[in-house]
C-alpha cells in the first residue's frame, strides 16, 4: 500500500480497481483500504442461490469486500463457452447486489477481418442493455481479442473508431446522456508505451489492463493522463 501511494499521483479523476483471483479479494480489499483502490472479481454466477458447486454468487463477492465485477471477458466466452444470454443474467444479477459491472465486448480476428466487428459488438452490447438497469453502475471494456496477450495492439485510430461506433450505438438505442456519460474503456496488450497514445482519443475513457498490470508499468499507465 505505500509503495503504491508513493508512486500514483492523486488525481481525483483517474480510479483504479484491481481484479484479482476470487481467493484474493477479502486480502486486497484489506490490503488497499484507505488507498482509494476499488477491487473487482474476475467473474460470477448468474445464480443466487442452488447448487452450483464451485461457483462464486454476487452476494459471496459483496461479503468479500468488492464492488465491481468483470463480466463477458474474452476467456469466458472463447474458452468457457459463454454466450450473451447467460452473460446477460450474470449483468442483471450483479447490478442487483449492488456491484458495478465491466461489461466486456470485442472481435475476433476473423470476424474483424470479415468486416463483422461492429456486428459482434452490437450483439454483445445488446444482451448487456437487456439486463442493465442502472447504466451509472457499468464500465464498457472494448477488447479485441486478437490484442489479449498477443502483444498486437490496436492503433489509436482503430481503438478510437470502434469507441466511436459504441457511443453512438448508445445514444441511438439507450440515451445520449446514458452515452455521454459511460466511460468506454480499452483493452488489449495496454502496455506503459502505448498507453498515452490510447489515452489522447476522444472516446477512450481508460484501460482494462492484463499483464501490464503485474509490472511497474501498471504505475505508468496510471499516471499516463497527468
Amino acid at each position: 500500500k505505500q509503495w503504491y501511494q508513493r508512486r500514483v499521483r492523486g488525481d481525483k479523476n483517474v480510479e483504479v480497481v484491481v481484479a484479482p483471483p476470487t481467493c484474493y479479494i477479502s486480502t486486497l480489499v484489506q490490503h488497499l483500504s484507505k488507498t482509494g483502490v476499488s477491487v473487482s472479481a474476475q467473474n460470477i454466477h448468474e445464480y443466487q442461490k442452488g447448487a452450483f458447486t464451485g461457483e462464486i454468487s454476487a452476494s459471496m463477492v459483496v461479503d468479500c469486500g468488492a464492488t465491481y465485477t468483470i463480466l463477458g471477458h474474452s476467456e469466458r466466452r472463447h474458452v468457457f463457452g459463454e454466450g450473451n444470454e447467460q452473460i446477460g443474467q450474470k449483468t442483471a444479477t450483479a447490478l442487483a447486489q449492488g456491484l458495478t459491472v465491466i461489461a466486456c465486448i470485442g472481435e475476433q480476428l476473423e470476424e474483424r477481418q470479415a468486416g463483422k466487428t461492429m456486428d459482434v459488438c452490437i450483439s454483445q452490447l445488446t444482451a448487456f442493455k437487456d439486463n442493465i438497469s442502472d447504466w451509472s453502475k457499468v464500465v464498457i471494456a472494448y477488447e479485441p481479442v486478437w490484442a489479449i496477450g498477443t502483444g498486437k495492439v490496436a492503433t489509436p485510430e482503430q481503438a478510437q473508431e470502434v469507441h466511436a461506433k459504441i457511443r453512438n450505438w448508445l445514444s441511438e438505442n439507450v440515451s445520449s446522456d446514458v452515452a455521454g456519460s459511460v466511460r468506454i474503456i480499452y483493452g488489449g496488450s495496454v502496455n506503459a508505451g502505448n498507453c498515452g497514445d490510447l489515452s489522447l482519443q476522444r472516446d477512450i475513457d481508460g484501460f482494462l489492463v492484463g499483464g501490464a498490470s503485474l509490472k511497474l508499468d501498471f504505475i505508468q499507465i496510471i499516471n499516463c493522463q497527468q
